[in-house]
């Protein structure tokens, strides 16, 4: 069973930065498709950026242009650097594994919250 470790949340004021990092144990992650995903306070949860093994990137367009997404297999990791963060940003940060064509794993969720 893949587990997901989720870390780097915290309290960054607007304009600052982040870096998310999701850690994947008890299976081999490298073809998986890893992904961010985020729920905000009384909303549906939402695609923030993903990743596929052969590198292609998919990202929401509320972060487009200031969020990457990137994975080291060899640590299986997946990490979502997100600068200018704004206050539309805050949300419980979610990592996910998807094996191709199967259904999605998940984090037990990291905490961002954007203060001005």
């Amino acid at each position: 069973q893949v587990q997901l470790v989720e870390s780097g949340g915290g309290l960054v004021q607007a304009g600052g930065s982040l870096r998310l990092s999701c850690v994947a144990s008890g299976s081999i992650v490298r073809e998986y498709i890893m992904g961010w995903y985020r729920q905000a306070p009384g909303k549906q949860r939402e695609v923030v950026a993903e990743v596929t093994s052969d590198g292609y990137t998919n990202y929401a367009n509320s972060v487009k242009g200031r969020s990457t997404i990137s994975r080291d297999n060899a640590k299986n990791t997946v990490i979502l650097q997100m600068n200018s963060l704004k206050p539309a940003d805050p949300a419980v940060y979610f990592c996910s594994a998807a094996p191709p064509g199967l259904d999605n794993h998940w984090g037990q969720g990291t905490q961002v919250t954007v203060f001005s």
